[in-house]
């Protein structure tokens, strides 16, 4: 089970290591490069990134719904309506991406004080998000047709696609952000041609006709039950990414308010180096879903729980090792991205307070996972929430009334706890069943020999 759990997962996992890491080395290239300035040119990151995420949680939107569409089409045979849903999916892409672009330009600056941005950092992230809208429609296009590859079999594609996207970009932040002196816009501009680059790859997959479907001249136009399916499907997805930025509104400004720009600094390279964990056991539950649900449709109850077990296990041990690193050296790290040496005391203090969950996150990722691959998308979507809605929201507005930044920093561990108990509560209640579905099965099974 456990090389199955590897084999279906590996793909996955290297790809999101790789995206993880570009998004690191993009926080040191800015904070290395503005010196003296790195707290407000991180933070600028900071506060733009929830932005740019509500265009990301669009685009996994699209491609959750195209992609559930076409393989189904493709498993009962219905070429053409695969075709037509590829179809659909590319032109919601552009419609979307472009009318996110129009729109987030427009109210730049009153997004950007919605979320956060104080008179310090606000010219930086201007200067970076102004880039990473008008790239929009290349972000949107990108992820959706990374889905819709992984749809049809081709996660080895799919992955190539990240990794091109993230190698570039890469090898682009200096030649932007050193060579040619443009600071945080820099950065915004190697992201922009580095995803534009991993978008055509994946593109071409469909124009080329490389895989079982083929995109056609004769259907950009979308067809309409088909894009209601698609945004049935994919709302979901879209509220879980939309609920994180929204949240992201309310830590920031907490963050703004009993700590300043250092605070929000330090939070945006605690975050990312948090991604270097989360994606690639996020990655972990992308290889144990199908596990699941093939054999909870074979009705090897005993092979679901084996398989969830594995997951588990493999989830902790992959997170102990960034526990142990982030809770034991938090000042070396946080002086990587920037010599500031108030960045580097307050990071530190806060990196020990954020990770002490670290190394049970794992329920929550396969509990979420276990329950969609079992046809259950209400605990599924309520796991997925849990966290941010239901615990980390109050805890946010709470805490820092009386403990002031220190209460903003612990409300990320005491929400982890909790949404790690909801899911084990939620995963031992499942066992149960299983449990009694098992013994169920056995016995029918048994009264068959007999009868024989």
């Amino acid at each position: 089970m456990g090389k199955l759990l590897f084999k279906l997962s590996a793909p996955s996992i290297i790809g999101m290591l790789v995206y993880a890491f570009y998004n690191i080395v993009d926080t040191i290239f800015v904070g290395r490069a503005l010196g003296e300035e790195s707290v407000s040119g991180i933070g600028g990151l900071v506060i733009a990134f929830p932005i740019h995420m509500l265009a990301m949680g669009v685009a996994i939107g699209l491609g959750v719904g195209g992609s559930s569409i076409v393989s189904r089409a493709l498993g009962s045979k219905e070429l053409h309506r695969a075709e037509k849903a590829l179809g659909t999916v590319f032109f919601l892409g552009v419609f979307l991406g472009l009318a996110y672009s129009l729109i987030g330009l427009s109210f730049i600056e009153p997004l950007l004080k919605l979320f956060g941005a104080t008179p310090g950092i606000m010219p930086y992230a201007r200067s970076y998000l102004e880039i990473i809208m008008a790239g929009s429609v290349v972000f949107t296009l990108g992820i959706a047709a990374e889905d819709l590859v992984r749809a049809e079999g081709n996660a080895r594609y799919a992955m190539f696609g990240m990794l091109l996207g993230a190698g570039l970009n890469i090898v682009l932040d200096p030649v932007f952000i050193f060579g040619l002196d443009m600071g945080v816009r820099g950065a915004a501009v190697a992201t922009v041609l580095a995803q534009l680059v991993s978008t055509v790859f994946l593109l071409r997959y469909f124009l080329a006709g490389k895989g079982s479907v083929a995109f056609k001249p004769g259907f950009p136009v979308p067809d309409s039950a088909i894009s209601k399916e698609v945004v049935a499907i994919g709302i979901g997805p879209f509220i879980v990414e939309a609920s994180n930025s929204v949240m992201m509104i309310f830590v920031n400004n907490a963050l703004a308010t009993y700590g300043g720009d250092v605070s929000i600094a330090a939070f945006g390279i605690i975050h990312r180096l948090l991604l270097l964990i989360f994606l690639p056991m996020l990655g972990i539950s992308f290889g144990l879903q199908p596990i699941v649900g093939y054999n909870y449709g074979a009705k090897q109850f005993s092979r679901v729980i084996e398989s969830v077990k594995v997951a588990l296990k493999v989830s902790t041990l992959f997170s102990l090792p960034g526990f142990l690193v982030m809770f034991l050296f938090p000042a070396p790290i946080i002086h990587i991205f920037s010599p500031d040496p108030e960045l580097t005391a307050a990071g530190a203090r806060a990196m020990r307070i954020v990770v002490l969950i670290l190394p049970f996150i794992g329920f929550q990722l396969v509990g979420t996972t276990v329950f969609q691959a079992l046809g259950k998308p209400k605990p599924a979507f309520f796991l997925s929430l849990a966290r941010q809605l239901l615990f980390l929201l109050p805890l946010v507005l709470v805490l820092p009334r009386f403990y002031g930044l220190d209460g903003v920093w612990a409300a990320f561990p005491i929400s982890d706890f909790l949404a790690c108990v909801l899911a084990a509560g939620l995963l031992e209640r499942e066992y149960q069943k299983f449990k009694t579905k098992e013994k169920k099965e056995k016995s029918f099974q048994l009264s068959l020999e007999i009868e024989a």
